[in-house]
């Protein structure tokens, strides 16, 4: 098995294109284009610096992937010509047979067994046309493009990613890499001018060098506007900071906002009008959500003074408004602030969140990023359907990059048929809605997977897919081979299914989910002299985004919520679903590894050890959840016993369990260190890796001291 010290995955990202990609076995069909060294790229000498960075791109893909080299040419006068790939623009374009490119981001390709032509409507087109050959040439294996004359075009404005390299960082390779995965956007969290989640940043630069790579750029608001609309000094206040914004950096696409973010001293008697950090008298918490969390009848007003202050700078600048934060509230109330929604804004809505579910008589919410959730749920249908009526545009909280918080530290969520199945319902939203753009991941980033090939084709016109089902076996043959590519799409289609027994609760999305074995077991009884909480630091790096227990809660127990049965009653009925979720789990990794057998030594082995490993980290991730669950029904079952006989026996069980969760994360450590990407999240860094699991034991055989302490205070 190969093996990976901490952020060499990071190495291996930088590998655009990769080497002995090419298969020897694999022969022409009848009119293709075979590319060798006889063929040269022609690009007019007037060509913008971004035509010739897609020419370089292939003809260093041709070079590294396919061993073939081509001479690019510079020409005064282009035209097709035999042994040729010609790069042109719409105006020198005759509109036959195929229609001219107009759309932003669009082109038209014509292959033939002479030529290759590609026509783009601007710069960033000729981009993408260069990266959909060579993914065309990756599916084939071989230098051989099949005959074709068709228009792509882009069916979403936006589809953005956060960077998979960590936290706002974009090396000039990440950007390449978003290209070649097909996404022409990122976001970057913002806190001012230059500010960052992380500190200063030369954000300037960022959208410089992206825009040479074809992505435009989203800031995301982290920066605080706590005024009310109509305070006397608002229009001053509002300009400050994003009409400032605007002016630093005018070209970017989109100001992206939403509620956590945005708390404002808001009237609407519904609300605590204050931040929820403050929203107490005397310290007696008031029931009432903090603005941010609901939506105030003065919102929209509060929203039209953001949109008026970047406007007022630059009318193409979007703004973005997303109402995650309130999708549990009724949907009349829900419905009235977008009967009053503003104008020149865009409305987001997440896919899954809130969905609700049923688990026998009891009711188990999504309460955050999933992709277990199939269908979406009443709040996103709700929202996109009464949005379409009033004419505002939508963008979705999609998470199609692959990744979500459905297990924290997995480079992705390896269930390409589940991803499949969101696409195909977000197409229909496309065609009726009004959907208009995708945000594709969160802070969590993205890694190339199966998804990204996915999304290529379903949500952009002219491809050669009509069945996605073969589609997938291509892409299991391409990155396994042919031996083992059945048994990888059996795994693949096992794990999905498997996630219609996922549980998306708080307490485990913040918990064992998040940083899976490497999730601490606490003993409950607090045998303390200094009255401190149960609820122990997690270790993590001190300059992470979210360090320690920023976004990881180690003291497990139900986060009750009025929407949600209660946990004591929930988590016997979720015990039974997640092993039910473990043994399919498990036949999967069994044909992963059966699968390992017939892949070629070389790039597809490794990506085969890779994907067992990622298969078999997620699977002792189940084991945790499930662990730790027991782990806490023992805990209150004990605590409500008040006799010797009664309460020892719950004492020999939790040592019981927790001997079996120390066996579980012993076992795990093997997989982690074959992609030391498995265990790292960008905004927490390093939290499920070797060290991690290793504290994991030490911090168990700490715990179980105190179950002996406690076993000796009960036979005082």
């Amino acid at each position: 098995m190969i093996t990976e010290k901490n952020y060499d995955f990071l190495y291996r990202a930088r590998e655009i294109h990769q080497r002995g990609r090419r298969d020897p076995e694999v022969t022409p069909a009848p009119g293709d284009a075979v590319l060798d060294e006889s063929w040269r790229i022609i690009v007019p000498r007037g060509a913008g610096r971004k035509t010739l960075r897609a020419a370089l791109d292939l003809q260093d893909y041709l070079e590294t992937s396919m061993d073939v080299s081509l001479r690019i040419e510079r020409r005064d006068q282009t035209k097709k010509e035999e042994h040729t790939i010609l790069f042109i623009g719409k105006d020198a374009y005759q509109g036959t047979p195929c229609a001219v490119p107009e759309k932003n981001g669009s082109y038209t390709l014509e292959i033939s067994e002479e030529s290759v032509l590609i026509c783009g409507s601007d710069e960033n087109s000729m981009l993408y046309a260069s990266v959909r050959l060579e993914d065309l040439m990756n599916l084939r294996e071989a230098p051989f493009l099949a005959p074709c004359s068709c228009l792509r075009e882009n069916l979403t404005r936006l589809r953005s990613v956060h960077s998979g390299a960590g936290i706002d960082e974009y090396p000039d390779w990440q950007l390449n890499a978003i290209l070649h995965a097909g996404f022409n956007c990122i976001e970057i969290f913002v806190r001012g001018v230059d500010q960052t989640s992380l500190g200063p940043r030369n954000i300037g630069d960022i959208i410089r060098r992206a825009d040479d790579y074809g992505l435009g750029v989203v800031l995301y608001n982290y920066m605080r506007s706590y005024k009310h609309p109509d305070d006397p000094d608002a229009v001053e206040f509002f300009d400050s900071i994003y009409g400032n914004l605007a002016r630093h950096y005018p070209t970017v696409k989109a100001i992206s906002l939403v509620g956590e973010s945005l708390e404002f001293p808001s009237k609407d008697p519904a609300t605590t009008g204050k931040r929820w950090r403050e929203s107490m008298t005397d310290g007696i918490p008031d029931p009432r959500p903090s603005p941010g969390w609901y939506p105030c009848r003065d919102y929209p007003a509060y929203l039209s003074r953001i949109r008026d202050a970047v406007h007022n700078v630059n009318p193409e600048i979007e703004v973005i408004f997303s109402t995650y934060n309130w999708g549990w509230n009724d949907f009349e109330v829900r419905k009235k602030f977008l009967e009053n929604f503003p104008s020149g804004i865009t409305l987001q809505v997440t896919y899954e969140i809130f969905k609700q579910n049923r688990r026998g008589p009891l009711s188990c919410p999504v309460m955050d990023y999933t992709i277990s959730a199939k269908d979406p749920g009443f709040y996103f249908t709700s929202e996109a359907e009464t949005a379409a009526k009033l004419g505002i545009p939508v963008r979705v909280t999609s998470n199609l990059a692959g990744r979500t918080w459905d297990f924290g530290t997995a480079p992705y969520v390896p269930v390409p048929q589940r991803w499949l199945h969101r696409m195909k319902v977000l197409r229909k939203y496309l065609e009726t809605c009004g959907v208009r753009s995708f945000y594709d991941n969160h802070h969590y980033g993205w890694t190339p997977n199966p998804a990204n090939d996915l999304e290529k084709e379903m949500f952009t016109t002219g491809g050669t897919v009509s069945d996605f089902d073969a589609f997938l076996r291509q892409i299991a043959v391409r990155d396994y081979g042919k031996r083992a590519a059945d048994r990888i799409v059996q795994a693949w289609s096992v794990w999905s299914d498997s996630m219609d027994h996922y549980v998306a609760s708080n307490e485990d999305q913040y918990g064992p989910w998040r940083v899976g074995p490497a999730y601490p077991f606490v003993f409950q009884p607090n045998i303390s002299r200094t009255m401190a909480s149960k609820e122990i630091l997690f270790p993590t790096a001190p300059y992470a985004q979210f360090p320690n227990n920023s976004i990881v809660k180690t003291l497990y127990m139900p986060y009750e919520n009025v929407n949600q049965s209660p946990g004591i009653m929930r988590y016997p009925l979720e015990i039974e679903d997640l092993r039910k979720m473990k043994e399919m789990w498990s036949r999967g990794v069994e044909l992963a590894e059966q699968a390992l057998a017939d892949m070629p030594a070389g790039r597809k082995h490794d990506n085969g050890e890779r994907l067992l490993a990622l298969g078999s980290f997620i699977l002792h991730s189940i084991s945790t959840t499930i662990n730790i669950k027991e782990w806490w029904i023992l805990n209150m079952k004990m605590q409500g016993e008040s006799t010797r006989d009664a309460i020892l026996p719950y004492l020999d069980r939790m040592e019981e369990l927790a001997k079996k969760e120390m066996e579980n994360v012993r076992a795990t450590i093997p997989w982690v260190r074959i992609d030391s990407g498995i265990g790292w999240e960008p905004s927490m860094l390093y939290v499920c890796d070797e060290w991690h699991l290793q504290w994991k034991l030490r911090q168990m055989e700490s715990m179980l001291r105190e179950v002996q302490s406690y076993r000796a205070m009960v036979l005082l």
